[in-house]
């Protein structure tokens, strides 16, 4: 038994499998319900609303539907995707033991303790029919999936089947001469007395105990069912009678359930002796056996279509195969062979002709489970294991050169028991025997030599003279004519060995981790899966391609990997060329599935660093997704990252991270967003492009930093608008901070006045020399009662020096070099195209910004919602309606006493600008700075 997933919970008391999506429905003895992927083993949802244990559950084959019934005496139709009940039908009077949908009709069937089998409508929502006759507990009942019939199993000790025909009749259901046919004679076939809904049509009877399970054959009329008299029996019916064929026994405890192997002729049945039985149908005899520690089991599900069972315990759930479903292939050149039906089949992938080579050695119930192929010799190993592994054994082949593909040959084989065996020569193959030694044989399987290795479960293919020594914890390179180890990899249970066309490139597979290592076996990376890793082939680029459960999959050498496409059902990889993925499914058909290898092209030519190819793919390929943005920003290429998205948000990011102002201006135009503005503001500060600057500062209405960048860069008449907004926007301090900045003393006078300093009004008159002001000022004093503050005399004059020149281009501060793609991009775009369009924009100092003001829209305590730089809207101060900068005052002059010291402060100012812009825009620093100028 090979288990693929297994649950912790409560006792499990009904199973349903969804026909097509990977869940199984687990109903539990607490009464919870449990939804799971199995493929991906998680739990995705839980229902709980019946009352103690529920032991019945089902989907519905279409609907996204399920039914469950439990020992509050409910039956409950619940949708999943709705994540709720949505109904729930009253009548049994006793524990609800099974409910199942039928595959056609809207009828739902439940067996109960109350002795009672019913039929509901799950659509009209009432009870349909009530089937009588069982004088105990019935404790399980199904319908026959494709007539109409009903098999109940009591703890009565019999089996009855029931004929419903009359209950489809009764609903309207269309004869064989179709819904016309019925309309025109609605009374046929009716008796004279009416007919029943449903009738008994069988009592089988031989069991001594109670009944617990009965199952009807998918396809054959038989019937089995399993007792408490710990037997299982086997039933035939036909349209006269029913009877018993054979009883199959090995448990020793009560047998739960009992069903049929939907594509196999076997029995499966679990006990409360703790074991699940696969039993012979021909024969009647066992042929495996699973046991379980401390748990007994309960319930057995079949999967509709695939090769899987679910069966409930004690303490949870497993879901397991009897056998092993990957097929057993080898590729060499352009020809696969693989194994199908105890056939060697040979296709060759160039013309697609698929053909039987050679028939296999029968006598082996077991599938086999690999195979070697010498191109060399046009031999053969396949090996077979079985479930007790030292029983394992291979067969030796020579592959007839001409063979009747209808009727191919049947040559004698060379069979040796050996756990494992490859071709390590021409003439020359290794096998691992049960003692865990390697044995070298010939082609005429006569052992050459024997060789003694450590801790070795499993051997793999190496080249030629190589072989690779597999143990729990790691693979080792071993060399088989000097015999010694080579290299050692770190790698637990590895499955399969995948090796590259060239032999340059390995990678070694377990159940979830995948290793590529090179000829000398470094492990170059390491790749993690959640779910299991099926197969891989290696790409002729070197990319190694490889399947999951439900995924095709890539892996480069330097660890990048990603999805190529989704999968409905595990395929095993057996080549790839170009955009082909060629392979084989579980039914052993070799398919053609098509991929889109550009992802991990475009990858493998930027690891390789051949941007020419990059830049191809850039302009020609349908490259898009979050991954591959998120893989070229981690790999420092965000300005090809910018080629491919659409989204404003994400271009901006993009422009910012590659220095790209034009773009990010362009896609801050779009998103207007403060957030925005403020980081583009941040990052063009860094470059010295201040006119993007001076746009950020006045689309975030940021006054302070916009007033210190119109300082260090000597725009002396923005810093007049800039006191005049902080005038009408009422900012004290921002009003204060620009008539420091032009040295207007006058107005620091009046602003103090207004302010109520006096104090500090009279000591800035009077240390200025403002001696109409000053004594103004000291007329506001009651000498009696207040001091005049005394001047300091050797105070100095605090007026900040003169531009040497109004800053009009940018300073670049920060250089930033244009990457091979971003050049080259530009180039493909028309000269420049919209970029360049939008660079002319900003570089023009005629008309981006610097001489014509961005709009900008202050707050409703200042401007109103302004619209600009309107040398008109702000005559008169209106606060509510003005929408400008401008001041309107044409009088507003530099002091002349400030225009005689321009000589004397010519050299203040040039190291003012450098501690300006060494100080990032901060105009607290810069207050400081101008304040105490005399001593710079």
């Amino acid at each position: 038994m090979l288990t693929k997933f297994e649950t912790k919970s409560a006792r499990v008391k009904g199973l349903s499998f969804h026909s097509k999506r990977p869940w199984v429905l687990t109903s539990l003895h607490n009464g919870i319900i449990q939804l799971w992927d199995y493929r991906m083993c998680t739990l995705i949802d839980k229902f709980d609303e019946h009352d103690g244990p529920v032991r019945g559950v089902c989907f519905h084959g279409q609907q996204p539907l399920f039914v469950s019934g439990g020992d509050d005496y409910k039956i409950k139709v619940w949708n999943y995707k709705q994540r709720r009940c949505l109904f729930t039908l009253l009548g049994h009077l006793d524990y609800i033991r099974t409910t199942v949908f039928h595959h056609e009709y809207p009828w739902i069937l439940s067996a109960s303790d109350d002795q009672t089998i019913r039929i509901w409508n799950w659509q009209s929502r009432n009870c349909a029919c009530v089937l009588t006759g069982h004088s105990h507990y019935v404790m399980s009942a199904t319908f026959h999936p494709s007539e109409d019939l009903i098999a109940s199993a009591s703890l009565d000790q019999t089996v009855r089947v029931w004929d419903m025909s009359g209950l489809r009749k009764k609903n309207i259901s269309p004869g064989a001469g179709g819904l016309d046919d019925h309309v025109r004679n609605p009374n046929q076939q009716i008796d004279l007395f009416g007919t029943s809904d449903a009738i008994v049509k069988h009592v089988l009877e031989g069991h001594d105990r109670g009944v617990n399970w009965v199952s009807f054959h998918p396809n054959l009329p038989l019937i089995v069912s399993g007792a408490d008299d710990r037997q299982i029996k086997l039933w035939r019916m036909n349209e006269a009678k029913a009877w018993e064929v054979d009883t199959c026994r090995g448990h020793y405890n009560n047998v739960s359930c009992v069903l049929f192997h939907p594509r196999q002729e076997l029995i499966l049945s679990n006990s409360e002796d703790k074991s699940i039985r696969v039993w012979d149908m021909s024969k009647r005899t066992g042929v495996q056996t699973f046991r379980r520690e401390n748990d007994r089991f309960w319930v057995l599900q079949a999967h509709p279509t695939l090769n899987i069972f679910a069966a409930g315990h004690d303490s949870g759930m497993v879901i397991f195969k009897l056998e092993r479903e990957r097929p057993a292939y080898a590729v060499h050149n352009n020809i696969l062979y693989y194994v199908k039906d105890r056939y060697l089949r040979k296709l060759d992938f160039t013309t697609s002709k698929d053909t039987a080579v050679m028939q296999l050695r029968g006598g082996s119930r077991m599938p086999v489970y690999s195979m070697s192929y010498n191109p060399a010799e046009n031999g053969v190993l396949i090996c077979t294991k079985t479930s007790n592994v030292e029983n394992s054994t291979y067969d030796l082949y020579a592959i007839p050169k001409n063979s009747d593909s209808q009727n191919p040959d049947a040559p004698e084989g060379k069979r040796s028991s050996g756990l494992t065996a490859v071709w390590v020569a021409r003439n020359r193959f290794a096998v691992l025997d049960r003692s865990h030694t390697i044995v070298i044989k010939n082609l005429k399987n006569e052992i050459t030599k024997k060789i003694q290795v450590s801790d070795c479960d499993d051997i793999f293919y190496a080249g030629t003279g190589c072989l690779l020594l597999r143990n729990a914890e790691s693979v080792t390179l071993y060399d088989v004519q000097q015999k010694r180890s080579l290299a050692n990899v770190k790698i637990a249970k590895v499955k399969y060995v995948v090796w590259s066309g060239d032999m340059s490139h390995v990678a070694l597979l377990s159940k979830h981790v995948i290793a590529i290592c090179n000829r000398k076996f470094d492990n170059l990376c390491t790749i993690h899966e959640n779910i299991r890793v099926k197969s891989g082939a290696w790409d002729e680029s070197g990319v190694f391609v490889y399947t999951t459960s439900n995924h095709i999959k890539y892996a480069l050498t330097n660890g990048d990997h990603g999805i190529i496409r989704t999968l409905d059902l595990p395929i095993y990889i057996t080549r790839i060329k170009g955009t082909k993925v060629y392979c084989l499914d579980r039914e052993v058909r070799p398919r053609v599935l098509e991929i889109d290898p550009t992802e991990f092209q475009f990858k493998l030519a930027l690891v390789n660093r051949k941007y020419d190819e990059v830049l191809h793919m850039v302009r020609s390929a349908n490259l898009v997704g979050q991954s591959i943005i998120a893989y070229l920003q981690k790999k420092g290429y965000p300005e090809v990252a910018l080629h491919f998205v659409k989204d404003e948000k994400t271009r901006f990011g993009l422009a910012l991270e590659c220095g790209n102002l034009e773009i990010a201006l362009e896609a801050a135009r779009a998103l207007d967003d403060k957030e925005c503005w403020e980081s583009l503001g941040e990052i063009a500060l860094l470059q010295g492009n201040h006119q993007i600057v001076e746009m950020a500062y006045q689309r975030t209405k940021n006054f302070d930093k916009l007033s210190f960048l119109y300082l260090i860069t000597g725009n002396l008449e923005k810093m007049r608008k800039m006191m005049k907004i902080a005038e009408i926007r009422k900012d004290t301090s921002g009003h204060f901070q620009n008539a420091l900045y032009l040295g207007d003393v006058s107005e620091r006078v009046k602003l103090l006045k207004q302010c109520g300093q006096k104090s500090l009004a009279y000591l800035t008159a009077a240390t200025h020399n403002l001696e109409e002001e000053t004594e103004e000022l000291k007329g506001q004093f009651d000498l009696e009662k207040e001091k005049l503050p005394d001047v300091y005399p050797g105070a100095m004059l605090l007026q900040p020096p003169v531009p040497v020149s109004r800053q009009e281009t940018n300073w670049p501060l920060l250089t930033v070099q244009k990457g091979f793609f971003e050049g080259a991009m530009k180039t493909k775009s028309g000269k420049g195209g919209a970029q360049a369009k939008m660079a002319l924009e900003v570089d023009d100092t005629e008309t981006a910004g610097w001489g014509d003001d961005d709009d900008l829209r202050l707050d409703d305590d200042g401007l109103g919602g302004g619209g600009g730089f309107d040398d008109e809207a702000l005559v008169g101060g209106d606060t509510e309606d003005g929408a400008g900068w401008d001041v309107g005052d044409e009088d507003l002059e530099l002091p002349p006493d400030l225009v005689s010291t321009y000589h004397k402060a010519s050299d203040c100012l040039i190291a003012l600008m450098d501690i300006c812009c060494g100080m990032c825009y901060n105009s607290t620093v810069l207050i400081l700075i101008v304040s105490h100028a005399s001593l710079i």
